[in-house]
């Protein structure tokens, strides 16, 4: 199956985006029927070759004013709406000092058709084509209903606030989208070209691998590739969010979203544009919000059924007020259109998916990827939080403090000779660490028959000598060090290492403890060196853990907890994928940290945690605020208006007047 994404013109409302992801997934062709509101895309996956026309008709029946569009630029149809309603308010205030009867009753019906005839359209394809009612209707009906009743102006008014409503709410949902986006835009849109001796602009997304681009001084690089030609500066606070910039040369890779702080630098095109970092990144956020949290799914279902039950309500409400409390008939019909003006479910189904995509940006903007609205649902919920120690509470670099010496017939020299010979065919950070500092010459030869044991150590031969390099338990031994030295199984020298505690992670633990989540550290190393690390950062430990150990210690606490698993995303895929939050300490541009986890660090800081946090409990604040204050004022409403103590101007501001509230409330979670 071929994958596909168009783009949604003119998609203003959440409740219907969801209808036709529900139509287009009925259709046993399409797979993976995604729509989303926040970005106005539609992706799914097809064996049908040319799918457009078909997906358009689908989306036709259903929303006949939604523009389907292969490519986010085709569209340039002006839109008119704010010429119209100029004109209508033109109409309005001349019938109200205008004597003449005829006249003014024309400019009145003027003024009417002018704001009314896209939502009389509207109302009428939606329930000759996809047999539904919608607020298109529902203010058509309460509209003509006020004219017919003799209140020609009140009627008017509803249709002209409904308009100037909507436009507002559009272009603030507007500007909330652009808001959120330029938050994590690292793409540039065209690129220097160079065929021989000549440079051509063309767009990003046409270059190939093999390709060469050139990248002036403040151009950002348009895709991953090695400089051939030049030396420069690189910014790369874009992708990583450290100031710190970046000397490269010939032969050096460079990544997407880069900035050129330095000379001219030719590179040559090693992914292409679709698979470049920085354009991966930009998906993988823009598209989170896909994953709905359990909130926005349930709004979704409620707004489905929401506008029909108010629809009866009303109708109940027109018929029983004058047959059981002798309500005059035109008193109870025009309560009962007023009831239908507030029906409308416009703030809860916009402001609550447009607080979680607000949350995925701004959490982008603290250098936090999140992948899905799910997960800053469940970060809230969670109490408990494990650590992998290296790379996350640990600098992941090492330093040789010390050797102790069991056996007098060994000196440091000679341990070390030992130690290196077996290290060099091992890939451990330790080994790592002596290998640098090692100036000797290295003979390999001398090693036979070596073996790693995952998380414990290695063994080999070294002439008749029969070699083990690990931990304690691997060596057999009671005493405290971090990695020992066994020759023919005795343990003859023990290695005690600096492990560096990253500078943050004290003040990191603490502020976890604030938010009431329980932090434990789970690590493979021996007990005397994790409980050192354990009292410094004042946290729960567990040590001298296999992976597959770490893996059963987070199932265990799972039982009775959730659970957030903080990890290296290479050597702990499985606790990041078995735990409720998965978060990775990848370095940028590493698929299999951005795959394995629910959330990534860009900057691999500690601190983004806590960030994270703050922006999803703020997230579940404001979307509360939003239901509670989008509810309460509905309810008032139609309580007010089934008593006749309240005007259709009013009911309008319970429909509109709030969706624009909410929006502009839900624009706090972009804020510090």
């Amino acid at each position: 199956m071929k994958s596909y994404k168009y783009y949604l013109n003119k998609l203003d409302c959440a409740n219907c985006a969801k209808k036709i992801e529900d139509a287009i997934s009925s259709n046993d062709n399409y797979k993976n029927v995604i729509v989303n509101f926040n970005t106005l895309t539609l992706s799914f996956k097809t064996d049908n070759p040319n799918p457009f026309k078909e997906v358009r008709e689908i989306i036709k029946n259903i929303e006949p004013n939604v523009i389907v569009m292969e490519n986010k630029d085709n569209d340039n149809k002006k839109d008119y709406e704010i010429v119209r309603l100029i004109f209508a308010i033109v109409c309005l205030f001349l019938s109200l000092i205008i004597e003449n009867s005829l006249i003014k009753e024309i400019l009145l019906i003027l003024a009417y058709g002018l704001l009314l005839y896209k939502t009389v359209i509207k109302a009428i394809t939606k329930v000759i084509k996809s047999h539904n009612i919608d607020e298109n209707m529902l203010i058509t009906i309460s509209a003509v209903g006020a004219y017919l009743l003799g209140e020609h102006h009140e009627g008017l008014m509803v249709v002209l606030l409904y308009v100037i409503g909507k436009i507002l709410e559009n272009r603030a949902v507007g500007k909330s989208r652009r808001a959120i986006t330029d938050l994590l835009d690292l793409k540039l849109e065209y690129a220097h070209k160079k065929y021989g001796k000549n440079i051509t602009d063309v767009k990003a997304e046409e270059l190939k691998v093999n390709d060469v681009v050139v990248v002036k001084k403040g151009e950002a690089i348009p895709t991953d590739g090695v400089i051939i030609k030049g030396e420069s500066i690189l910014d790369t606070s874009k992708l990583t969010g450290e100031s710190i910039l970046d000397k490269v040369g010939f032969q050096d890779k460079v990544l997407s979203g880069s900035v050129n702080m330095g000379e001219v630098i030719e590179i040559k095109v090693t992914h292409d544009y679709y698979d470049s970092t920085a354009y991966k990144i930009f998906e993988l956020t823009i598209n989170a919000t896909n994953n709905k949290a359990k909130t926005e799914t349930t709004v979704s279902k409620i707004a489905q059924i929401y506008t029909p039950l108010v629809l009866l309500i009303a109708i109940i409400i027109g018929i029983s007020l004058p047959l059981l409390f002798k309500v005059p008939f035109e008193d109870s019909l025009y309560r009962a259109l007023t009831f239908l003006v507030i029906s409308c479910p416009c703030a809860i189904a916009i402001s609550v998916p447009l607080s979680y995509f607000a949350g995925i940006g701004a959490s982008s903007k603290a250098k936090v990827l999140v992948k899905g609205s799910n997960f800053l649902d469940a970060l809230t919920k969670c109490d408990t939080i494990l650590f992998d120690k290296t790379g996350t509470l640990t600098s992941g670099t090492f330093k040789l403090d010390k050797i102790d010496i069991y056996n007098d017939k060994y000196d440091e020299g000679k341990v070390l000779d030992l130690i290196i010979l077996g290290e060099s065919f091992s890939n451990h950070p330790i080994g790592k660490v002596l290998l640098n500092e090692y100036e000797k010459d290295i003979d390999l030869s001398k090693v036979k028959d070596f073996k790693e044991e995952v998380g414990l150590g290695i063994s080999y031969k070294v002439g008749k000598n029969n070699i083990k390099v690990g931990s304690s338990k691997f060596v057999k031994t009671s005493k405290k060090a971090n990695v020992f030295l066994s020759v023919n199984e005795e343990v003859v020298a023990g290695l005690i290492f600096n492990y560096n505690i990253k500078e943050n992670a004290k003040k990191v633990i603490s502020e976890l403890k604030e938010y009431k989540l329980k932090p434990i550290m789970l690590t493979g190393d021996n007990d005397s060196f994790a409980k050192m690390i354990a009292n410094k950062l004042n946290l729960e430990y567990k040590a001298s853990l296999l992976p597959q150990q770490k893996y059963q210690e987070l199932m265990n606490i799972k039982d009775n907890h959730k659970v957030i698993f903080v990890g290296d995303g290479i050597n702990d895929i499985p606790a990041l994928l078995g735990a409720d939050v998965g978060i990775s300490m990848g370095e940028i541009g590493t698929n299999s940290a951005i795959n394995a986890s629910d959330i990534v660090l860009m900057n691999d800081n500690l601190e983004g945690i806590i960030k994270v946090l703050k922006i999803a409990y703020k997230t579940k604040k404001i979307i509360m605020m939003n239901l509670i204050f989008a509810i309460g004022v509905k309810v008032l409403i139609l309580g007010l208006a089934t008593l006749g103590l309240t005007s259709m101007a009013m009911a309008v501001f319970a429909d509109t007047g709030v969706t624009l509230i909410t929006i502009l409330n839900t624009l706090r979670i972009l804020k510090d």
